[in-house]
């Protein structure tokens, strides 16, 4: 059994700076709206994501020993600051797991990072994240109660048990420290990486993927940002700028071991960030807006699909302090509809981005999952016209 192979973050943005990845633009895929300039949920100022990834080990499962093909993702709002961002959140379909959020719902704030990872590893990553908010006194005490510290972290999962030794346990807290220390500003990996290491979506090889959009509000510029661990969908609904792809290209299906049915199963958790000053309702409101990008690309929100989503706002810094009054900022529910429009648009190529970055993966007793073939896909689009020849 060979050592775990952890990617740290240096390399990956080393990796990024030299061999960039093609993305969906880079196909020619038509895709609406103006984009920031890393095209990535970073764009939205002060922003951090860092990945842990795990790989290691070939050939039959031995639990506990491997094959590993497994992470962290961590989405960092105000990087390692302590200042809690208004959020809100929202629920497709909801087999799946993302802790937190009842305090989101009751107080409005998200307090710390959001983390992804494992079903199987929410518990040790949520454990991590308490420690490390309290060794780096990321938190604020009660005022009468200064030695008082509880944390109640946002941690999200997607299944990828069928390429890793899931229930081997190989995420551990170190690894969620190492995603948090690593996590940094500007291009963000896709694919193959952090919690997406292991993800299939659309029985394609799925993953982390990112992007963001630009919009204008009463001429003051905002920015959407949308990070997702896609893991979910069937081929035969995959449909990209209108085409129906996942019914013409039949082969390339996974080679599971053991045989198993193409059930529609999995699940995709979506992070969507902005700069724009919006209060926890109207967060919420973007969130429930995920399932249109989703939607363009096939996904529907299967019974076995955890379908999770959360929204924060980077405005209004300092609201949250506990006892000096605030003067909060808004944008109208009249002039949301360009934000909305933004976040389906932003999810909808995040999905399309993890999809192009993912590679082939061979995991446990050999299970193959193959990467979406972008030859195939760019002819599909010019047969139906939707790439000009």
């Amino acid at each position: 059994m060979k050592h775990v192979f952890i990617i740290p973050m240096a390399l990956l943005l080393a990796f990024q700076i030299y061999g960039q990845k093609d993305r969906a633009r880079d196909l020619g895929i038509p895709l609406e709206g103006k984009t920031g300039k890393h095209n990535a949920i970073t764009d939205v100022r002060g922003i951090e994501v860092g990945h842990t990834t795990l790989i290691s080990g070939e050939g039959k499962l031995v639990v506990g020993d491997g094959p590993v093909r497994t992470g962290v993702t961590a989405i960092l709002p105000r990087g390692k600051k302590y200042d809690p961002v208004f959020a809100g959140w929202y629920s497709l379909n909801g087999n799946g797991e993302m802790t937190g959020t009842t305090w989101v719902e009751e107080s409005g704030f998200l307090e710390g990072p959001i983390m992804i990872t494992n079903t199987h590893s929410v518990g040790v990553v949520r454990d991590a994240v308490v420690e490390w908010q309290f060794k780096n006194n990321l938190y604020d005490p009660l005022p009468d109660e200064p030695d008082v510290f509880w944390a109640l972290p946002v941690v999200a999962e997607t299944y990828d048990g069928d390429l890793n030794d899931i229930n081997g346990f190989h995420v551990k807290k170190e690894h969620a420290f190492s995603a948090l220390a690593n996590a940094k500003s500007g291009a963000v990996e896709e694919g193959n990486v952090g919690g997406g290491t292991g993800m299939i979506c659309h029985l394609f090889k799925g993953g982390i993927g990112t992007s963001s959009r630009e919009v204008l509000i009463d001429s003051a510029a905002y920015t959407i940002g949308v990070l997702v661990q896609a893991n979910y969908g069937n081929r035969k609904s995959l449909t990209i700028a209108g085409v129906p792809v996942g019914q013409e290209i039949t082969g390339q299906m996974p080679l599971w071991d053991p045989i198993r049915s193409e059930e529609d199963r999995g699940s995709i958790i979506v992070v969507v960030a902005t700069d724009a000053p919006l209060l926890p309702h109207q967060l919420k409101r973007l969130a429930r807006r995920v399932p249109i990008g989703i939607s363009r690309l096939g996904g529907y929100g299967s019974n076995g699909s955890g379908d999770i989503f959360i929204a924060f706002s980077t405005a209004n810094a300092g609201a949250a302090h506990r006892e000096k009054g605030q003067v909060i900022e808004m944008i109208p529910n009249d002039k949301m509809s360009g934000l909305f429009e933004a976040t389906a648009q932003a999810t909808e190529e995040s999905i399309l981005n993890a999809l192009v970055a993912a590679e082939t993966m061979v995991g446990k007793n050999n299970t193959t999952v193959y990467e979406l073939p972008e030859e195939k896909v760019v002819e599909l689009l010019k047969k139906y016209g939707r790439i000009k020849e």
